[in-house]
């Protein structure tokens, strides 16, 4: 079954791009005369198969070492990769490299990396873990048209071809090549020998319902397999006397493999493909050679072993050289085909301009603020695909690419940001099931509405809500001051309501459901990407009753005002089972009567947690603070305590108070090694230390009335959040069982 391919992580690439080079039309045209005068000009052709196309690599290398050069080259998918990349200058060594360092589950993601997303999206990350990114439109539901749209596939490609970047006929490139597509609106056939040869490339590997189709010239392309997976008359087109056919297709299953809707889906994919490869097969003349890797069940998603795949396509090479031997050149005229190659394109060295083009409501000064490069800076890879990948990180656009342009015999760079097709306004998603095993079962389904770029300035509205154990429903607008400006204003209204427990002598008496409508008004301003600092003022007002247990603890109705400061910055490099960084929540709140509130006094709340890494170990850090100044605290202020990583021993908010404070102590590992993909979900084992406590006095906090508590667990990364099985144990022998999915209820 024909696959995706995804690609190397930026950071790697870009080391070979140095090498990817293109050729003067002068010294190609000598070259050509060179060395293809005298001889059968060949054609090579590269099919589809994912994984498996890894062999054409080893094809390649044979092909090198038996001085046969190749004069045109057609491919699709995987094959359009290879060969893509091969016509534009990229060595072998190069694409081994290229294959067996990729980074298979980032290539296959589009979220930007964490660094470089603002701390609002960070935020979203965080509460909302769930990847998927719904539209809403006049009341419709609107899905993307993939799983994945290719944000960082489309940058990585698009450095490997910058050397050629501004060539737009396929057959000016050192080896003329054609790479294959499907026009998924009429089912035919989309051959492309001109245009932007990433582009082509990432078309031809578009896998219907993973990666978003791509627009090429008014039609709308996906994978090319169905259609022409071994594209040998399009190669025959272009002027060769010779094919060489490398087809890595995945085989058939036997009657006793088909033992699943899955393989028998996968069966008959691979029929439909089979059947137009085999037409294709029957075009072969006698002097033509077919090359079939002995691959045997590797998968086509198989990319965390994709490099076992390079020597059986060598080796099949090998097995038809007595065949091949006939299109063997001497060294001296394979020398002057591979400096043919090798030769560059003259290019300025520095961009005459910086343009972006978009089709959002924002204002330029929103784009021209957070980019870093301008007019006179040098024409450099990674720093372009830097920039492109910080203007995605504003999360408004489905993608962010570059492509150098001349414009009056100067080159300069245009950043194509497009916007997401399914908005403008979107859903995102997060739940919470925490149990104990023993009765106490939590639970939570979020949903946040964000519309994004509702003005020139970025200004954005949201509306978060959450169902379950404590429901809340809150709504907030985002507005920046100026377009340039990293100050904003936030108004807010926020409803939640929250259990706690009321305590006799340390007796569970009753528990008490709280109610609160806040109404608020922050002044802030953004901390480069990893910190926010707000104040603000707010009012409202709630009420307490007792749901379980004493009817007659008081229960009071409350008034709530008064003024706030708050800051929070997050450098995690991941928001759940982090490898290095610092995340921290720091909150003041005065109560004051002048604003309404009941009582006059001051609340700190603080949050803290740092992690380091050494391979796959991790050990963090962490310390929650909270107190309540110059009151003993109303009920709805009070601190709670207990659950997972809580002091563990306890079931969640078992115990709470005006004054509470939790350390803990981390260390958890990752177990195995990551297979790579769209799907790929580490797993960790750990165990925390924890020590902590709950007091009615601010004085009676001390080491020696805090608590021990501990846990082992068991975690999962996974697309819709953390998941842990973990045991928890408590002093004086407390003990508990949790399993919880999704991220950590607030």
């Amino acid at each position: 079954m024909n696959q995706l391919m995804p690609l190397r992580h930026l950071a790697i690439l870009c080391a070979a791009l140095s090498l990817a080079t293109t050729a003067n039309a002068g010294d190609e045209e000598h070259a050509k005369d060179v060395t293809s005068s005298d001889r059968l000009r060949v054609g090579l052709v590269l099919g589809g198969g994912g994984a498996r196309g890894a062999a054409h690599i080893g094809v390649l290398r044979e092909l090198e070492r038996m001085r046969i050069p190749v004069d045109a080259i057609a491919g699709t998918s995987m094959g359009a990769i290879v060969g893509g990349l091969f016509a534009s200058g990229m060595s072998v060594d190069d694409l081994e490299t290229l294959v067996a360092e990729m980074d298979w589950a980032d290539a296959m993601s589009d979220e930007p990396e964490r660094s470089d997303l603002r701390f609002r999206r960070k935020q979203d990350a965080r509460d909302f873990p769930v990847d998927l990114d719904i539209g809403l439109e006049r009341g419709r539901l609107k899905l993307p048209l993939g799983v994945v749209q290719g944000q960082k596939l489309d940058l990585i490609l698009r450095n490997l071809t910058l050397p050629v970047s501004q060539v737009t006929d396929f057959d000016d490139l050192p080896i003329p090549f054609r790479a294959i597509a499907s026009d998924i609106e009429t089912g035919e056939m989309h051959v492309m020998g001109s245009g932007d040869l990433a582009r082509a490339i990432r078309a031809s590997m578009s896998v219907p319902g993973v990666l978003a189709p791509v627009s090429v010239d008014g039609h709308l392309l996906v994978d090319g397999g169905l259609v022409g997976n071994l594209p040998v008359d399009i190669v025959r087109d272009m002027g060769v006397d010779v094919v060489i056919a490398v087809d890595v297709e995945f085989p058939l299953y036997t009657l006793e493999e088909l033992q699943s809707v899955i393989t028998v889906s996968e069966q008959m994919l691979t029929i439909l493909i089979r059947k137009e490869t085999l037409r294709q097969i029957e075009k072969l003349g006698d002097d033509d050679v077919l090359v079939r890797p002995q691959l045997g069940t590797f998968g086509s998603a198989n990319f965390g072993d994709i490099v076992e795949a390079i020597e059986p396509g060598a080796k099949a090479a090998r097995d038809q050289e007595p065949r091949l031997a006939k299109l063997a050149i001497d060294d001296s005229a394979f020398s002057a085909w591979r400096r043919q190659r090798e030769q560059r394109v003259p290019r300025d060295e520095r961009l005459a301009f910086v343009r972006v083009e978009h089709d959002s409501r924002l204002s330029p000064r929103v784009f021209e603020s957070r980019l870093g490069v301008s007019a006179g800076d040098p024409i450099d890879a990674a720093t372009l695909s830097s920039e492109a990948a910080q203007l995605h990180a504003l999360d408004v656009f489905e993608k962010v690419s570059y492509r150098l342009v001349e414009e009056d015999g100067e080159t300069g760079v245009v950043f194509d940001a497009r916007a997401k097709t399914w908005g403008p306004s979107f859903l995102n998603f997060g739940f919470t099931l925490e149990d104990d095993f023993e009765g106490a079962t939590n639970f939570d389904l979020r949903a946040r509405l964000t519309r994004p770029a509702v003005n020139r300035y970025g200004g954005e509205w949201r509306i978060d809500l959450r169902l379950g154990t404590e429901p809340q429903l809150l709504t907030e607008f985002y507005q920046p001051l100026r377009s340039d400006s990293r100050l904003f204003v936030a108004p807010y209204i926020d409803f939640d309501q929250s259990n706690f427990n009321a305590f006799t002598d340390q007796d569970v008496v009753a528990r008490l459901r709280v109610s609160e409508l806040i109404g608020g008004f922050d002044f802030g301003t953004e901390i480069a990407n990893f910190g926010e600092l707000r104040l603000g003022a707010f009012r409202g007002g709630g009420e307490s009753r007792v749901t379980i247990g004493d009817p007659t603890v008081p229960n009071p109705d409350f008034e709530t005002g008064g003024l706030r400061a708050l800051l929070r910055f997050d450098t995690l490099d991941k928001p759940w089972f982090p490898t290095n960084g610092l995340r921290a929540d720091l909150e003041w709140r005065q109560s004051l009567e002048e604003l309404g509130g009941d009582d006059r006094y001051d609340i700190i709340d603080m949050s803290v947690e740092a992690v380091r890494s050494r391979g796959k170990s991790t050990v963090g850090i962490g310390l929650d603070f909270q107190t309540t100044l110059s009151f003993d605290g109303a009920v709805q202020d009070l601190f709670r305590l207990g659950g997972f990583q809580h002091l563990s021993g306890y079931e969640r908010g078992a115990i709470s108070g005006p004054h509470a404070a939790v350390a803990k102590l981390l260390y958890y590992r990752r177990i195995g090694d990551s297979p790579g993909g769209l799907f790929d979900a580490p797993v960790y084992i750990g165990a925390s230390l924890e020590t902590g406590n709950v007091w009615e006095n601010r004085t009676d906090m001390s080491f020696d009335s805090a608590l021990l508590h501990g846990s082992l667990f068991v975690g999962i990364d996974s697309y819709v959040g953390p998941m842990f099985f973990a045991a928890g144990v408590g002093q004086g022998g407390l003990t508990n069982f949790y399993l919880v999915i999704g991220a950590p209820p607030p």
